[in-house]
């Protein structure tokens, strides 16, 4: 497959990529090396061949669903610039 400069024009457009008329036949000649090296893969073999990677062989942890207070109000507290008992302390933004 082969592209013309009018598909690399709109190609271009699409992607909101400017380009100049003197720059066009370089990104063809560009595109058109992917388009070969997409087509060379397109002639491997692969039937039988499972997937190294993928989330079909995958399982989620899973974990109780239980509700909690997170066990650390005192460390989220220390962060705070001001606190008054277990709350933070901002300033009045509604008058």
């Amino acid at each position: 497959m082969s592209l013309d400069p009018a598909t690399v024009r709109r190609i271009a457009r699409l992607a909101r990529i400017g380009i100049n008329e003197s720059d066009l036949h370089a990104l063809q000649g560009e595109l058109n090396g992917i388009l070969g090296w997409i087509e060379q893969l397109n002639e491997v073999d692969i039937d039988g061949v499972e997937p190294m990677v993928g989330t079909g062989h995958a399982a989620l942890r899973m974990r109780e669903d239980v509700v909690t207070d997170g066990a650390a109000r005192d460390a989220v507290l220390s962060n705070a610039p001001d606190a008054a008992g277990p709350f933070y302390t901002v300033p009045k933004v509604v008058e």
